[in-house]
């Protein structure tokens, strides 16, 4: 119970003065590279990037679940099925953060399409946050976001995340965070992928999240990758095979330990399903 309590108190408080949440960044193959994913276009930008589902071209099936040994009550999950249309790619997602105690729950929608050699995408979400003993606050978000792929090596990012600064309904005067992330990729051969970016957040300083992926043979991946602000380094692991995608990250800083995340992804038939 004491532990609970302490994680109320560093999670809960900071949320009520600054309009501060968990982060909605999901997926295993993202961890392992840092969670530099703005320049990512595969089926979970829908978490990420959303301009990147614009370049997702069969229905899929995603689920991630990541642990956080050290924080009782800090495990995040999330889901999402996509499907391309006969306008573009769309979505349905939620993702879930914490315990009875505390937890914030998100349910999206997202649409996403491709012109050129340009993505973009946007995501509403209707956002609640729950606290034992402080109700419940809710608001709706409004993300957008795009990938553009400027050569075959080098593509750029950006999105924006509660692009309409909406207000929490129950609140006095608190709005959902605002952020901005821009980044850049390199793809110096085909078994070699670089990617890093900065986040800014209106309230607080930047976050710089680098990350690399290799192809070891075929369709198994290594991953590792660093962020400054705060400081993590992490790792992942990942394997295709024929409709079916399931890579393993882990995540380590001093202040929480070692944070593990799994992650899959099942390809339908090309049959749309929305």
């Amino acid at each position: 119970m004491a532990v609970k309590i302490h994680f109320v108190f560093w999670f809960l408080f900071p949320f009520m003065g600054w309009g501060q949440n968990s982060s909605t960044l999901m997926g295993a193959r993202q961890a392992g590279m840092g969670y530099s994913s703005s320049v990512l276009t595969d089926e979970w930008s829908f978490f990420n990037n959303i301009g990147g589902i614009g370049k997702v071209n069969e229905t899929n099936a995603i689920f991630a679940y990541d642990i956080n040994p050290a924080l009782i009550g800090a495990n995040r999950l999330a889901a999402a099925l996509q499907s391309p249309t006969k306008w573009g790619t769309a979505g349905v997602g939620i993702f879930r953060f914490g315990d009875d105690v505390y937890s914030e729950h998100l349910f999206s929608v997202g649409f996403g399409n491709t012109m050129g050699n340009t993505s973009l995408g946007a995501k509403c979400s209707y956002v609640q946050y729950r606290a034992e003993g402080f109700g419940t606050l809710t608001a709706i978000s409004l993300d957008f976001g795009g990938v553009t792929q400027l050569t075959n090596q080098i593509s750029l990012g950006a999105y924006l995340t509660n692009l309409t600064q909406s207000k929490l309904t129950g609140a006095h005067n608190e709005h959902l965070p605002a952020k901005l992330v821009a980044g850049i990729s390199f793809r110096p051969s085909d078994k070699v992928l670089v990617s890093t970016e900065l986040e800014k957040d209106l309230m607080y300083p930047a976050i710089w999240r680098s990350g690399l992926e290799y192809t070891l043979y075929k369709k198994i991946f290594v991953r590792t990758g660093f962020n400054l602000n705060p400081n993590a380094a992490f790792f992942g692991l990942g394997a295709q095979k024929k409709k079916i995608k399931m890579d393993y990250a882990l995540r380590f800083n001093q202040l929480t330990g070692t944070v593990h995340q799994a992650s899959a992804v099942y390809l339908f038939a090309s049959k749309r399903f929305l």
